[in-house]
C-alpha cells in the first residue's frame, strides 16, 4: 500500500514515521523544506494534562507519553527534556511588589513568579525543528521518500470519489491513500475536496542565546504594555537558547510558506517586552526574529481522519498551539486508521472532519 503525505511539517513527519513502522510505502511531498513553517518556529512546549476535561485530553496524554519514548527509539538529539512551569506577572516601577525577590535569579526585578503550573512529570520541551527533522529522517531511514514539489491537485479514480494520487506540477504520484497535512495551507485543498475552514493565526517570536544561565522553567506571564494586559511565554531550551512569544493575530496567509516573515512593529514590541523580563534578553543575544502561522479551526479542535465523501483521502491539520505536542499521537492514530481501517489507542471521533460544514468553495468544486 502506498501513501502520499502532502506536507513535511511535524504532522506529516510523524505520520510518515508511524506508517513506515507498519511497512507501508510512504512518499512525502514538500514544497519548501522539512519544518519550514510552524514546525520549525514553534515553542516546542509539551504538557501532559493541560487539556484535561476537553476532547483533546486523551490525544495530549498519549502524545506526551510518546514524546518521552521516542528518544529511546530514534537516533538523534532534539533537546527533549522535562521541565517545570510557572505562571506570573510583571509589575511596573513604583509597584511595591517590585521589591519581591524572584524565585528565579536570572529574571529582572518586577517579574513576580506565582503558582507552579507544571512539574517535570507533566511538562517538557523539545526543539521543534530538530524534532521534526529527526522524525522525518527516521522515516527516510526506514525507506520513506521525500519528494520536493508543490501539490496542485488530487487524482481520483473513475468513480470520482476515490483518491488515487496527487498532481505535482506536470506529473502524477499514484497512491492508495493521500494525507493532507499542510498546516494552514491545507486550506488550499478546499478546491480539490470537501474541507472545513482552516484559519491561520500568526505568532511572532524571538530566540535568544542565553547559554547555561537560564533554568529549565517555562514561564507564562502577563505584563502591561501600552495600557493592555499582554500574555507572554518564555521557553528555555536545552541547547542554551530561550524562546519568547506573545500575542497572536490573524494576518493574511502568504501563498508560499517561504514568504512568511514577522511584522516589524510587532517584533519590535515583543523585543521591548522581552527586555523587561531579563537582562539576558539583550539585542546582541538575539538568534532569530521570526513568525509562524498556526492552523486553527472554527471549534478549536484539529481535523484528523477521513475526508468526507472521498475514499482514501485523509486530513490532519488544525492543531493550533498544540501541534508539536500532539503530532506523535496524531501520526500514530492516522497510521492505524490507514493501515487497519480503525484506531486502537485513540478515539478520533471528536476530530472527525465531517463534524464541521465544508467551505462553500469546496461544495462548489465537487
Amino acid at each position: 500500500m502506498r501513501v502520499v503525505i502532502c506536507g513535511g511539517g511535524v504532522i506529516g513527519a510523524c505520520t510518515a514515521y508511524f506508517l513506515r513502522r507498519r511497512g507501508l510505502d510512504v512518499i512525502v511531498v514538500e514544497r519548501t523544506e522539512v519544518a519550514a513553517a510552524a514546525s520549525g518556529k514553534a515553542g516546542g512546549f509539551l504538557a501532559r494534562n493541560w487539556c484535561a476535561g476537553t476532547p483533546l485530553d486523551a490525544l495530549a496524554r498519549r502524545s506526551f507519553a510518546l514524546h518521552a519514548q521516542l528518544p529511546q527509539e530514534i537516533a538523534g538529539d532534539w533537546d527533549y527534556r522535562p521541565m517545570t512551569a510557572y505562571s506570573g506577572f510583571v509589575v511596573s516601577d513604583g509597584d511595591p511588589r517590585r521589591d519581591t525577590p524572584s524565585k528565579l535569579g536570572w529574571l529582572s526585578d518586577g517579574v513576580v513568579i506565582g503558582e507552579r503550573i507544571g512539574t517535570t512529570e507533566t511538562a517538557a520541551i523539545v526543539h521543534p525543528r530538530k524534532f521534526t527533522s529527526a522524525m522525518m529522517n527516521a522515516a527516510l531511514a526506514q525507506g520513506a521518500t521525500l519528494c520536493p514539489g508543490r501539490v496542485t491537485g488530487i487524482v481520483r479514480g473513475a468513480d470520482g470519489t476515490t483518491a488515487k494520487g496527487v498532481e505535482v506540477k506536470d506529473s502524477v504520484i499514484e497512491a492508495d491513500a493521500v494525507v493532507i497535512a499542510m498546516g494552514p495551507w491545507s486550506l488550499l485543498a478546499a478546491q480539490w475536496m470537501s474541507l472545513p475552514a482552516v484559519y491561520a493565526q500568526r505568532s511572532p517570536s524571538i530566540v535568544y542565546d542565553t547559554g547555561t544561565d537560564v533554568s529549565a522553567d517555562a514561564l507564562f506571564l502577563e505584563l502591561e504594555f501600552h495600557g493592555e494586559t499582554v500574555p507572554i511565554e518564555v521557553f528555555p531550551r536545552a541547547d542554551g537558547s530561550t524562546y519568547v512569544t506573545a500575542r497572536t493575530d490573524s494576518a493574511a496567509l502568504p501563498t508560499d510558506p517561504a514568504a512568511v516573515a514577522p511584522e516589524p512593529n510587532g517584533i519590535a514590541a515583543l523585543q521591548r517586552m522581552s527586555e523587561r523580563l531579563s537582562p539576558l534578553f539583550r539585542p546582541e543575544t538575539i538568534i532569530a526574529r521570526q513568525a509562524c502561522f498556526r492552523p486553527v479551526t472554527r471549534d478549536g479542535l484539529p481535523l484528523i481522519g477521513r475526508a468526507p465523501h472521498d475514499e482514501g483521502l485523509y486530513i490532519a491539520t488544525g492543531h493550533s498551539v498544540w501541534g508539536i505536542l500532539n503530532a506523535p499521537a496524531t501520526g500514530e492514530a492516522l497510521a492505524q486508521l490507514i493501515a487497519e481501517g480503525t484506531t486502537r489507542d485513540l478515539d478520533l471521533s471528536p476530530f472527525d472532519p465531517a463534524r464541521l460544514s465544508p467551505l462553500d468553495s469546496a461544495r462548489q468544486a465537487r
